[in-house]
């Protein structure tokens, strides 16, 4: 039986201190079925660079960058 996909949204903006972590313990979860969509709410700090290399790292992974004070997610499912 396969497992369901989870789905863990995460918001982000300039968390460059910890976004790392956070990150790290969610793929280290022995739940494998997830897909991990970050959103950078157009951060100011490193948190846009540190995201994207963990898109390329991690093919669970999948960051949209907004501008700040967007509320619209258009794209995200395209």
């Amino acid at each position: 039986m396969m497992e369901k996909l989870v789905s863990v949204i995460i918001p982000a903006y300039n968390i460059e201190r910890y976004i790392s972590r956070c990150l790290d313990s969610i793929m280290a979860q022995t739940y494998n079925n997830l897909e991990i969509i970050v959103i950078d709410d157009g951060s100011k700090d490193q948190t846009a660079e540190i995201l994207d290399d963990y898109q390329k790292r991690d093919s669970r992974i999948i960051v949209v960058h907004k501008e700040n004070g967007e509320y619209h997610l258009q794209g995200i499912m395209d």
